[in-house]
Parts: structure tokens; C-alpha cells; sequence
């Protein structure tokens, strides 16, 4: 019996080489490379019997037409993906073990008025069905089919020819033409090649649920999100009740939308107005507390930054940040001191996004610096004020991007002041029950702020 064949591939580009190596060429990472049986040239080969062979045309004979997307049941969903599922196109959902995405493309299954196909490799039909049960839908348009082998469920989706497909999940599948075991680099390669395959021939939308790593990363070779046209990132904590959707890349539409989403005991429910969800519900009123007009994507979010500022006990000072960059907190930090005043070398500074959000708009740094300086001083902020403006290095008050659209957020949610960059250009009189404080320099803030 001869010997098999191993080959080493890089986990983070898929990047082939004969031995193992330390550093990829491809992608310059360390410890990248792990070893797997090498698939013969003639069963990666595309079957070219029965395929339209496409020919090179100049692009202005091109002809174009509207797409129409697929209005799935969920709104959320809708949005992120830039205004529904496009016909053909492959999503890949990424998130933690329990954090629910299969809850939510079950949903999706049950709940959207089409001929759906749901493949799992991870539960038998038993424990789905009772899933279904939890969350009160019933529908005959989805079938349900509990296989891991790739062929298998290729002669299923040839049978049925759904109008959407969910695989939960690609590491579990695996094709008897290979060798390597499921989850492997070279199987997940070959199953979303032959997946996506389908979806292009037949117009057929297909949703990818994905395990993560330690780190966050997709499971398995960074190829597969370049193979794949959206990629979406469940987050959240599991012991919380608020889930985030983000789009991480999407070939056909933009890559700062959000969808948020509450799980409870029918499953998980879309957050119409997050803004209200994440202002804290406070008796009194309290230092260190500040709110900011964020935008993601098209969508403006108020949202609540805390900041604790005390002496430090230690010879170095702490420097902690929860949901903000850290880097970006000590050049705040540095900003204050160098063109305030303020004192902070010897003052632990911990600052937190209430609600469990990453956020990385500039316009948080306003309210940041002014919850750091509340906490300084003991003294809180006025309650109906809210701020969104981004901090320079010279201590200048920036504009930011659809500041008309993050008044008129804060004067629907009933804030009474707004503080924003002198250089945003406001439209007069369109804000009546708002009034806009417009400031070129952060030390003209917080004279304004606590005398």
C-alpha cells in the first residue's frame, strides 16, 4: 500500500508548501502552517461535462439590470445585507459557541415565505424541531435535512432545488473524495468551492454558519471569506440578553451597518430603537456619565460612556477601556493634559460603552473626554445634553459626518441640548426643540461645562 501524500497549508491565506515552514510567504504570519493529506489533482478538478463555458466580451455589450434581492422576514437582516439577500450570493455568519446563530437563520427558515432548505451537521431533526416549538412557527415551506456528507447533500438540493439554503455549519461537512478530516483546511475549501458552485449556477442564495476561534477569527483558511460575498459577525455575551449582527464585508452593499437583537424565550426579536435600550435608567444623577450621537452605518445610536477617574495606588498608573480603542483613550488622555491642563499622569482612568458595544466612530471622543473630566471633578453633566464631536491632537473640536441626522436622533429621544463641532455645517431652524451648542476648542467645552 503506498504511502499518502501530506502537504502543509497556511490556516490564515491557504497558502501551499511541501514542508513545514515558520513564516508564510503569502501572508507573513507566524505558526500558520498545519499538516493534511494532499487531495489528488483529479478530484479537486471542476467537472467541466454540462457546464456553460463562458466567452470574453467587450464590457460596453455588456447588458445590466436591477437585481432583485430577496426580502427575507427579518428587517435586521435586511438592512445589513444592503437591502435584502441577492440571488446567487453566499453569507458566511461567524460568532461564538450558544451565542445563537443558528436560532436566528432557523428564523430566517421558518419565518420567510419561500421554499427553504436547512442543513445541519450539528443536531439531529429532533432537536431542531423542538427548537421550532420554542419559538411558535409553523410553516411547511422548510425542510430540514441532518447530513455532513457533501454529496449527499448536493443530490438532496438537485432533488428539491430550494430557493434559499442554510448549512449549519461548513466545518462539520466533508467530501468522501478527500482524504482529511472534517473541518480541516482542505475540506472546508472543497465543500464552500462546490457550495458556492451551486449558488452561482443556479441563482440560489446560500447562508454559511462558521465557528470561530480564540481570537474571533473565523475557523478555518482566510480563503474562505475571500470565496464568500458577505461576511457577517455575530458578537454579544451570552449571559446578556442584547446581540449584535455586524458586516465585517459584503460585496453588494456597505460594511457599517448593525443589526441588534434581543434573545429571549421565543427566540431572538429585532431592537427597533436601541438608543433607548442602552441609556441607562439612573434614580440620580451620577458623575462620570456622558452621551454620545454615534452613527453606524445609516443608523444614528445614543449611547451612554462611562468614565472612572482615582488616584493611583500603584507607581503606574491603570489605563483600562471596555468597547474603545485603548490607544485612542491614552491620546485623549494626552490631549487633556497637554492642551487642558488636567493632571492625569498620577489618576487611574477606566472608561466603559454601556451595553456591551465596540464602537470606533470618532464622534465618541467628545463625550469620553468630558465623562473623564465629570469623574476628575466629582461633578456631573447636565442630564439633558448630549455630545458628538471628534478630539484632535491640537485640542480643536471636529466635525463629524450627518451631524443633521444625530440632532434630530438626540431631540427624538427628548435631550434638550446638543454640544457639536463649530465647523459642522448646521442647517438653522430645522432643530426648534434642540438647542445646538456649536465650540471650535475642547478647552471652550469644558469652560462651558464646569466654569
Amino acid at each position: 500500500m503506498s504511502k499518502s501524500k501530506t502537504t502543509f497549508f497556511c490556516r490564515s491565506c491557504g497558502f501551499e508548501s511541501p514542508k513545514w515552514i515558520g513564516k508564510c510567504p503569502g501572508c507573513n504570519q507566524w505558526n500558520t502552517f498545519s499538516e493534511e493529506l494532499k487531495p489528488s489533482k483529479s478530484v479537486t478538478a471542476w467537472k467541466k461535462s454540462g457546464r456553460k463555458i463562458a466567452e470574453p466580451k467587450p464590457i460596453q455589450s455588456i447588458e445590466t439590470a436591477e437585481v432583485q434581492r430577496l426580502q427575507l422576514s427579518d428587517d435586521e437582516l435586511n438592512l445589513i445585507l444592503g437591502g435584502g439577500l441577492v440571488p446567487g450570493a453566499m453569507v458566511l455568519l461567524g460568532g461564538e459557541p450558544g451565542i445563537g446563530k443558528s436560532t436566528l437563520l432557523l428564523q430566517v427558515a421558518l419565518r420567510t415565505p419561500i421554499k427553504t432548505l436547512y442543513v445541519s451537521g450539528e443536531e439531529s431533526d429532533t432537536q431542531i424541531k423542538l427548537r421550532a416549538e420554542r419559538l411558535g412557527i409553523h410553516t411547511d415551506q422548510c425542510n430540514i435535512l441532518t447530513e455532513t456528507l457533501l454529496e449527499n447533500i448536493l443530490d438532496a438540493v438537485e432533488r428539491e432545488m430550494p430557493e434559499l439554503l442554510i448549512v449549519d455549519s461548513i466545518q462539520t461537512l466533508y467530501s468522501e473524495q478527500l482524504e482529511a478530516t472534517p473541518g480541516s483546511i482542505s475540506q472546508i475549501r472543497e465543500c464552500t468551492g462546490k457550495l458556492l458552485q451551486f449558488a452561482k449556477e443556479n441563482d440560489v442564495p446560500v447562508f454559511l454558519i462558521g465557528h470561530i476561534t480564540k481570537d474571533g477569527s473565523i475557523a478555518g483558511p482566510k480563503i474562505l471569506e475571500h470565496m464568500v460575498d458577505t461576511v457577517l459577525q455575530f458578537e454579544g455575551d451570552r449571559h446578556h440578553a442584547y446581540r449584535i449582527v455586524r458586516t465585517l464585508k459584503n460585496r453588494f452593499g456597505g460594511t457599517q451597518e448593525l443589526g441588534i437583537y434581543e434573545m429571549n424565550g421565543n427566540g431572538l426579536n429585532a431592537v427597533k430603537n436601541p438608543s433607548e435600550i442602552w441609556l441607562a435608567q439612573r434614580e440620580e444623577v451620577l458623575s462620570g456619565i456622558g452621551v454620545a450621537v454615534v452613527l453606524e452605518g445609516v443608523r444614528p445610536l445614543l449611547l451612554e460612556t462611562q468614565a472612572l477617574v482615582s488616584t493611583a495606588v500603584y507607581g503606574t498608573p491603570q489605563r483600562s477601556a471596555t468597547g474603545f480603542d485603548l490607544r485612542r483613550l491614552n491620546m485623549l488622555l494626552a490631549v487633556l493634559e497637554k492642551r487642558c491642563g488636567f493632571r492625569l499622569g498620577q489618576q487611574d482612568v477606566f472608561v466603559n460603552l454601556a451595553g456591551g458595544m465596540r464602537l470606533e466612530d470618532p464622534a465618541l471622543d467628545l463625550s469620553l473626554c468630558a465623562a473623564i473630566m465629570s469623574s476628575f471633578y466629582n461633578q456631573p453633566l447636565p442630564t439633558k445634553c448630549v455630545f458628538s464631536a471628534e478630539i484632535g491632537l491640537s485640542g480643536e473640536v471636529r466635525a463629524v459626518q450627518r451631524v443633521e441626522q444625530r440632532i434630530a436622533e438626540a431631540q427624538k429621544l427628548g435631550f434638550e441640548e446638543i454640544i457639536v463641532s463649530k465647523y459642522n455645517k448646521i442647517q438653522s431652524g430645522n432643530h426648534s426643540g434642540i438647542k445646538v451648542h456649536t465650540f471650535a476648542r475642547i478647552e471652550e467645552v469644558f469652560s462651558w461645562l464646569f466654569g
